[in-house]
């Protein structure tokens, strides 16, 4: 009876388990761009105090002190209600910014973004001991920046500097000279915020005596328009300066302000450069100028003493190809700084003595660094984030500035990341892996786990509920003899005996990387693909990131041509699968993406059947310079690289079917772009589809926009793959 009983209910719980596999369902369109089933949780506005023990985080209370070790609130700092604006209403608590010493914090509201980092908002000083709020300006404003001592804040306006005196609020003008389109001062211009990375050009000295600030005199600078539909009668014309392959620059000076002798000084004289991608206060008083030749293959350090106004070269860098503008600069208390550099093959950190002359490597090994997260000088510790174990994965270690015995913090495997305090003596670890949510934990500097700030527990019982085909990470062994980096998505419940399409998808610019064993991205989408039977592909070719310096700089001078032969190759390799259907291969692609894209279809007819192309470039010459200039020198210096690898020049070519998209107020990638390539297809009479995207930029997002783009691509992707 026993044995009976025991029988019947292994059989009642395989039944029952049966049941609940039978009722997960495959993942649907509106479970991705509707719904966000699949938003992983964050903790976001941390910010660490200076005392390393304590952070701030705004909640529905207001600005509030946590303990770092036990979560637990230690009081509110700023209450919904204490700061206010001129008429008295509550300022939004969210956007603040502390000063050093943490009696005041800058809050900001209203703010309007202009292009990828800048923006303008209007600007407040609240301090916390008298309880006032100073209102910085009447206007929105750009780049406020108070100055170490708390005594007085800088900020731009119309191109313009100011500083206002948070003590008495008098006020002055540093420069007159700013012009809409000619003059800026205290921001850069655009292409040096979109390929330098910052939008603040401005930096107060350690003792707060000197004001460093950037000058762009753009008046040669030839200008782009966009056209902005709106829901206007007539369109109104966008124009900004923009700076294409082989075209001027703006001419770009440093300069100091003494707010002691109330004096300027230009610091930029004397010195020959294109670029000034950075600057930087020593703890010495010293300002250290980081410029660039118009190649991008050397760079130097310049440090400037505006007591004695002298000028002396600190570092050279130099590379074959090129040498990229973020090295990562930090500086120690005698001088001597931490700097990354290529020069042994990968990225790794470097120790430099105070005059730049002793240089000691402080990591090593056919590894790339991909993440300084500073320096402990108390301890004599670098922290840093790199591709150790695998490109397609990253972790978090620690060295010893005079052993060199890295130490890893962080989980062996999936994508690691860090945000440390500023004592360096805990971090809160971002872990990840491409099938598993984002976990969210509190750790000591040795590793150990705190506690768990958020373990996505719901998504995780979300995803659950669905029939989902794993992501799994290879190396593909190319037919043109490449072992490339790569991850498939095979379709939902796959069938040994069966053929299926292939979609790839494709970035492949210079340092990029698709195949990272990380959560998120557009997995889910390509979830509900595989449901339909599609096998989904991604390589990242030479030229791509983390692999070291000879397989990134390879590319050199030719972009679009190893690219898309390793991608063309890739595709025929796959080919070759017994289960993959050899006429229905398709590739996509975002940006640099889409250029590859629109190369592969072209140049690889007899491969690929469909594929679509999203803001892409089409011929290097209508991109910016910087950027262009980095990887092919100037078309007057090569321009037969820039055409034969533009496929604009191969749209004769086209066999199969192919959908081009752009935002028509991409300020990034222009639409001239496509416009460009698709007049090149209509003159050789080749059939494609087109989707231009009203006054969207080049994220083409905003209301209903994602949804119906995707719509587009999906059914695109069924009715042609």
């Amino acid at each position: 009876m026993q044995k009976k009983l025991t029988i019947l209910l292994f059989l009642a719980t395989f039944i029952l388990t049966a049941q609940e596999e039978s009722i997960k369902r495959p993942v649907e369109f509106d479970d991705v761009f509707a719904s966000r089933v699949f938003a992983a949780k964050g903790v976001n506005g941390l910010r660490s105090m200076e005392d390393g023990v304590h952070y701030s985080r705004h909640t529905e209370k207001g600005i509030e002190k946590f303990e770092f070790k036990s979560g637990k609130s230690k009081g509110l700092l700023i209450r919904n209600g204490d700061a206010i604006d001129t008429e008295g209403n509550d300022l939004p608590l969210k956007s603040y910014t502390w000063v050093k010493g943490e009696k005041k914090a800058i809050i900001e509201s209203e703010i309007q973004s202009i292009y990828r980092h800048s923006y303008s908002a209007k600007t407040y000083v609240y301090d916390l001991e008298s309880k006032l709020t100073t209102n910085v300006a009447s206007q929105p404003i750009q780049n406020p920046l108070i100055n170490p001592k708390g005594t007085s804040i800088a900020y731009v306006y119309r191109n313009n500097i100011y500083i206002k005196s948070l003590l008495d609020s008098s006020k002055q003008k540093i420069t007159n000279d700013g012009v809409l389109n000619e003059i800026i001062n205290g921001a850069p211009d655009w292409v040096y915020e979109e390929e330098f990375g910052f939008h603040i050009g401005l930096s107060w000295s350690d003792n707060g005596r000197y004001l460093a600030y950037y000058r762009f005199d753009e008046k040669e600078v030839r200008e782009f328009s966009m056209d902005i539909y709106g829901n206007e009668l007539y369109p109104y014309p966008s124009v900004f300066k923009y700076p294409k392959a082989g075209e001027d620059n703006s001419k770009v000076e440093i300069w100091i302000f003494d707010t002691k002798e109330q004096k300027q000084n230009k610091v930029s004289n004397g010195i020959n450069y294109e670029y000034i991608p950075r600057i930087n206060w020593s703890p010495q008083g010293e300002l250290i100028i980081s410029t660039l030749n118009r190649h991008q293959d050397s760079l130097t350090l310049i440090r400037y003493n505006p007591i004695g106004q002298e000028k002396h070269k600190l570092l050279l860098e130099t590379d074959d190809s090129y040498v990229d503008a973020d090295h990562g600069i930090t500086f120690l208390k005698n001088g001597s700084f931490i700097w990354m550099s290529e020069r042994s093959g990968y990225n790794h950190i470097y120790l430099v003595g105070p005059r730049g002359k002793k240089i000691k490597a402080i990591t090593r090994g056919d590894f790339d660094i991909t993440k300084l997260f500073g320096v402990d000088e108390n301890n004599g510790l670098v922290y840093y984030q790199a591709a150790g174990i695998d490109p397609s994965q990253r972790e978090v270690y620690k060295t010893s500035l005079r052993i060199r015995k890295p130490i890893r913090i962080s989980p062996k495997t999936g994508w690691n990341g860090g945000t440390f305090s500023s004592t360096y003596s805990n971090y809160i670890l971002n872990h990840s892996d491409a099938n598993t949510p984002k976990k969210i934990s509190l750790c000591d500097n040795s590793g150990e786990v705190i506690r768990i700030l958020e373990d996505n527990y719901e998504l995780q019982e979300r995803l659950s509920k669905f029939n989902l085909s794993p992501k799994e990470f290879f190396k593909l062994k190319t037919e043109n003899g490449q072992e490339l980096p790569a991850w498939q998505i095979k379709p939902l419940n796959f069938d040994k005996n069966k053929k299926y399409p292939v979609l790839m998808f494709v970035y492949g610019g210079p340092g990029s990387q698709t195949v990272e064993n990380k959560y998120g991205g557009r997995d889910y989408w390509y979830q509900m693909l595989a449901s339909e039977g599609y096998w989904i592909v991604s390589v990242d070719n030479r030229g791509t990131g983390a692999k070291g310096r000879d397989f990134k700089k390879c590319t050199y001078l030719e972009l679009g041509k190893l690219e898309v032969e390793d991608q063309i190759s890739a595709a025929k390799t796959l080919a070759k699968n017994i289960n993959i259907d050899s006429s229905r291969i398709g590739i996509w692609g975002w940006s640099y993406g889409g250029f590859m894209a629109a190369n592969c279809i072209l140049r690889g007819s007899d491969v690929f059947k469909t594929a679509i192309s999203v803001a892409p470039v089409s011929s290097w010459r209508f991109y910016d310079n910087i950027y262009t200039e980095r990887y092919m020198r100037t078309p007057q210096e090569n321009g037969l690289n820039y055409d034969v690898n533009s496929p604009i020049n191969h749209a004769n070519k086209l066999k199969g079917n192919y959908l081009l998209i752009h935002g028509t107020g991409d300020d990034n990638v222009h639409v001239q772009n496509s416009m460009r390539l698709s007049e090149a297809l209509i003159q050789a009479n080749k059939q494609f589809d087109f989707m231009l995207y009203p006054d969207k930029n080049h994220g083409i997002y905003g209301g209903m926009t994602s949804l119906h783009l995707y719509s587009k691509i999906s059914n695109f992707i069924r009715e042609n793959l």
